[in-house]
């Protein structure tokens, strides 16, 4: 719109000059042949007047609009964003002109803010991590930009010329500065006089003519020390949590054998104690304590579970094991704990202590699920079919959610408040030593069916 306002004005003036050219060449062609001499001589005289003020004002005019133009590049020249041209004053082309011209500071002053915006964003980020960061000017050694974490890890207050290290630590200034980095590398450095692992990396870019270097450290004695801290905190919550699923079946059976000796004590005709099922549970309470023994053993070597102790054992065996330590537990919480078995006869090839550690682990998360259930029910099932042994375990507890089946055997996943996120992700370990698997189906407010499958 503004051009065509501009061309229209342009070419009115254009026009005006022409004609009054044309005029003019037409009065002096007439002035030899005219008799009105005098009256020709004065048109002639008005129509160069008209002539010199027509080609002023078309000058002007066009000299104008590049007075404007330079005035607004001689602002953008110098970073003056902040000019405001006079919109209200002046012909309707130029009013329009300074416009466009303040639109254009606007739209530059806008991009300059968000710029600044992100450059700060960009810096606040770099100042919360961890990580060191240095770039500076690898010929005068000015530093271009410094995070907190840098400083820390070197130990100086401020840096504005990395020849500050070399007069202070020339050791370090040649390990971080004059060494090349180009990839990752471990270096030993002395700072405070005591020696610190660092992390490094660097990279040389440039900027116009100028060359800078960036440095990346990072402090692998903190990382590691705090990596090992939090290590030892949740294998520490993980044997806690392995050490009572077996403590606490162990107690009930033990509170249970003890109550019928202490009626028996005070009363032996009423409450005569079956001797061959107190032999039984002792012998449960024994051979766990022994499994929980072996398994604390193998964990205290912080590689988890890595070799297995196999031996046969017939699935009647095995339940009822199980069954044994349970069951005292299980009836407290009113729980109905049922066993079934195609044929309890035959063996399965495994490593008992683990397998009954696996679950015990299970049936305590389904006593968890079945808290709230009216009629609670746990059923320990096995079958055997050509391509191997299948161990189910299900209950009619609140089940899984379905956007959570896809992270329980995750290693300290947990939705419980006191859990520990390690039993399943331990069954699942456990059951690949064996060289099988484990599967879950579950149906929320239905309950869950988990199933080890072993491959012989």
């Amino acid at each position: 719109m503004t051009y065509k306002k501009y061309k229209i004005a342009l070419l009115l003036r254009v026009v005006i000059l022409f004609l009054v050219l044309t005029a003019l060449a037409f009065s002096i062609s007439k002035l030899n042949s005219s008799v009105n001499f005098p009256f020709i001589s004065i048109i002639i005289f008005a129509l160069i007047v008209i002539t010199i003020l027509s080609v002023l004002n078309l000058y002007k005019f066009i000299l104008k609009r590049f007075y404007e133009m330079d005035d607004f590049f001689e602002s953008i020249k110098y970073r003056d964003f902040s000019r405001h041209f006079n919109e209200t004053s002046g012909s309707e082309d130029i009013r329009i002109l300074h416009k466009h011209f303040n639109e254009v500071n606007k739209t530059i002053v806008q991009i300059n803010y968000e710029k600044e915006a992100q450059h700060l964003y960009l810096k606040k980020i770099l100042e919360l991590i961890n990580t060191g960061i240095i770039a500076y000017n690898t010929s005068s050694g000015n530093v271009l930009w410094v995070n907190d974490s840098l400083k820390k890890i070197l130990n100086i207050p401020s840096l504005k010329n990395i020849n500050f290290v070399e007069k202070r630590n020339f050791g370090l200034y040649e390990a971080i500065f004059l060494d090349n980095h180009s990839n990752e590398t471990n270096i030993s450095v002395d700072i405070n006089k005591e020696k610190t692992k660092l992390l490094i990396s660097s990279s040389v870019f440039e900027i116009k003519d100028e060359s800078f270097k960036l440095i990346v450290l990072q402090n692998i004695d903190d990382t590691l020390n705090k990596n090992e801290s939090e290590a030892w905190k949740k294998l520490l919550s993980v044997m806690t949590h392995e050490i009572m699923n077996s403590i606490a079946p162990i107690s009930s059976l033990a509170d249970t054998l003890q109550q019928k000796v202490e009626l028996n004590s005070k009363n032996p005709k009423d409450n005569p104690i079956d001797i061959e099922d107190l032999k039984i549970g002792i012998e449960s309470i024994k051979k766990r304590s022994e499994g929980l023994l072996r398994f604390a053993k193998t964990y205290r070597s912080l590689n988890k579970i890595t070799t297995l102790n196999t031996s046969k054992i017939s699935i009647k065996e095995l339940f009822e094991s199980i069954k044994t330590l349970m069951l005292p537990s299980l009836e407290n919480k009113n729980i109905s704990f049922i066993t079934q078995t195609e044929n309890a006869e035959y063996h399965i090839k495994i490593d008992v202590n683990l397998i009954e550690q696996v679950l015990i682990n299970l049936i305590l998360n389904a006593v968890e699920a079945c808290k709230d259930v009216e009629q609670p029910k746990i059923v320990l099932s096995a079958n055997k079919s050509t391509n191997g042994h299948t161990i189910k375990l299900t209950d009619n507890g609140k089940g899984i959610p379905e956007d959570l089946l896809d992270k329980i055997f995750i290693p300290f996943f947990t939705t419980k408040k006191t859990g520990s996120g390690i039993g399943l992700s331990l069954t699942k370990q456990i059951m690949l030593l064996h060289s099988g698997k484990i599967q879950v189906n579950s149906l929320e407010n239905k309950g869950t069916s988990i199933s080890l499958i072993f491959n012989n």
